[in-house]
């Protein structure tokens, strides 16, 4: 991880799922800071851009040296409203692979230079503006660094995910049954697991089909047996 705040990327990489990975060394998540290698007493990373206007942009030189030094894993991936936009999908990409690397941008971006022949790529979280890359690589240390084999205490916690299959997740209940007059319901304390288990499927499929249709259409509709189990099991059941 490329960044200029890189004791903010420490800091929560160090907590949490993450941080149990990399003590139990499943996880090598390691930054960099940009600041390492300016030249000036100011430690600047950033100028006025060409042309005019307003902002900063980060300057070449203290990016492509401190990639240089380190010749970090590639891809080298700059976050940014360019690239592919992250998603589960996405993420088990990152995670089945053999490791990437993140550039943080910041102010009004980066000298062009550092993408036209730096990067790999660019990855994006999202349309909408951020004052730098640093939220943005926490969104994907965490979506990615679950994924990774052993870092979820329960292997089978990430298939049954929102997104995992292209639905929503199903709602989830714990103790006490009863709270306020609103109980869990009674098929999750039935102790019939395949029963469970199409319960949570229509329950899944409800979801998705009430909040996210459009995930729905992007898997052709609800099949035959998608239908037969919401019939089996409606809302309230």
């Amino acid at each position: 991880m490329f960044t200029i705040f890189p004791d903010l990327i420490e800091g929560f990489a160090g907590k949490s799922l993450l941080g149990k990975g990399r003590e139990r060394g499943l996880l090598d998540i390691r930054t960099h800071d940009l600041r390492s290698q300016t030249q000036d007493p100011h430690r600047s990373v950033d100028d006025s851009p060409f042309g005019g206007g307003a902002g900063m942009v980060l300057m070449p030189e203290p990016i492509f040296a401190a990639v240089e030094q380190v010749d970090p894993p590639r891809p080298l991936l700059l976050l940014g409203p360019a690239g592919r936009t992250l998603d589960q999908s996405v993420a088990r990409e990152l995670a089945a692979g053999d490791g990437f690397s993140l550039l943080c941008g910041r102010y009004e971006g980066v000298d062009a230079r550092v993408v036209d022949h730096l990067v790999d790529g660019e990855l994006s979280i999202g349309d909408y503006v951020l004052g730098g890359g640093e939220v943005a690589a926490l969104v994907v240390l965490e979506a990615v660094g679950r994924l990774v084999p052993g870092v979820m205490g329960n292997a089978t916690s990430a298939d049954e995910e929102s997104f995992s299959d292209g639905l929503l997740e199903y709602p989830h209940y714990t103790r006490p049954a009863t709270f306020r007059d609103w109980e869990v319901p009674d098929v999750l304390r039935s102790g019939d697991h395949a029963r469970v288990a199409r319960w949570r499927r229509a329950r899944s499929l409800a979801r998705t089909v009430r909040s996210r249709p459009d995930l729905i259409e992007a898997r052709g509709g609800l099949s035959a047996e998608d239908e037969v189990l919401l019939a089996e099991f409606p809302e309230g059941s």
